[in-house]
């Protein structure tokens, strides 16, 4: 298998050498657009080529010890004997690291996301667990160090949330969160049920990279953009100007409505943000589509069958029905420590993209 990936691996070491010199390169570090591009594929190697370059320091480790078994001097080959297997060890774990790091990467992993979040089937219920997740979400990019920003929020009467969009910022923010977007079900007591029993409800997730101006780019007569006073449940955050901000993409009859800041401007440009977020993602599904037929949709109608996950509360329970995964660590998770969570989706799908490969 190691010989199979060797010409593969000398190219990617050779290719992170000459990124390393042209960082070096005048040229090159005084065009701040070109310095960037190269930096950001140069890391995106590091990690394989310093694996391989310990595979290789392994390697000649292991040589010498084998040579040492052959030694005449009795002690010399008795630490042989007790240092082998625990390299050979590591050398075989550092070969299964290399295979996933080999994976083609997703060339949308290092960008920053917006995270939409709705409320689905049931009622108030649905809306104040949708707020849950986003505090879930919150916690966890700031365990992170990403920055957030939330966009646009619709909330309900009792405080819950009928939508957000909210902004994650950081490093490699999609890679991390990819797999969430779908239909998230919960199962508790609501604070709305008097009688005291157990109700399902759904809120759905999506996950949509962010896009720049080079990969959306808006036509102005392709947006009908209307301002009005913002307002919200109950009087909260009225304010007195026409700040609202409503953007109509006529092509494909998106709306986005941010009303959060009390600037005009801002709003504006945060609906735009989203607009081209979301025609990201519709460019990007056409494009799976394309590859795969058995592409579906990431948040799909919001009915309970389409479950990816389900919050059991009266047990502490989560399960991801993707990797048939159970935690009774609810409590835990929705305080905002996925990483037990997100590592188990992401080691799945990197065995299935191996397997895929090996096939």
């Amino acid at each position: 298998m190691l010989e199979e990936m060797l010409p593969r691996l000398e190219q990617v070491e050779k290719r992170y050498e000459e990124l390393s010199v042209q960082m070096q390169d005048p040229q090159v570090f005084s065009d701040p657009r070109r310095m960037q591009q190269v930096a950001k594929e140069r890391k995106g190697l590091e990690k394989l080529v310093q694996s391989f370059r310990e595979l290789r320091r392994l390697d000649g480790e292991i040589a010498e010890y084998r040579q040492a078994q052959r030694s005449p001097d009795r002690e010399l080959q008795a630490l042989a004997e007790q240092e082998l297997p625990q390299l050979e060890s590591k050398r075989a774990e550092l070969i299964e690291q290399i295979k996933i790091l080999l994976i083609p990467r997703d060339p949308l992993d290092e960008k920053n996301i917006i995270l939409e979040i709705r409320s689905g089937t049931g009622g108030e219920e649905a809306s104040l667990f949708a707020a849950d997740l986003l505090r879930m979400y919150l916690r966890y990019a700031e365990s992170k160090g990403w920055r957030t920003e939330v966009m646009s929020t619709s909330r309900s009467e009792k405080g819950g949330i009928k939508e957000v969009s909210v902004m994650l910022s950081g490093e490699a923010v999609y890679s991390h969160l990819k797999w969430e977007g779908g239909v998230h079900r919960v199962q508790r007591v609501p604070v709305t049920e008097a009688q005291g029993r157990i109700h399902t409800s759904t809120v759905t997730v999506a996950v949509l990279p962010e896009a720049d101006e080079i990969d959306i780019q808006l036509d102005e007569r392709d947006l009908e953009i209307s301002v009005m006073r913002a307002g919200g449940p109950g009087g909260q955050g009225v304010n007195t100007t026409d700040s609202a901000v409503r953007i109509v993409h006529k092509p494909t009859g998106i709306t986005i409505h941010c009303q959060d800041e009390r600037s005009q401007i801002k709003n504006k440009e945060k609906a735009k943000k989203i607009l081209r977020a979301r025609l990201y993602e519709i460019e990007l599904n056409k494009q799976h589509e394309q590859q795969s037929s058995q592409r579906r949709s990431m948040v799909g109608s919001g009915e309970r069958a389409e479950k990816i996950r389900t919050y059991n509360f009266p047990q502490n329970r989560v399960t991801d029905h993707r990797i048939g995964l159970t935690l009774h660590q609810l409590d835990r998770i929705m305080d905002g420590d996925l990483d037990e969570l997100l590592e188990a989706l992401k080691t799945h799908y990197q065995m299935e993209a191996l397997q895929g490969k090996n096939s």
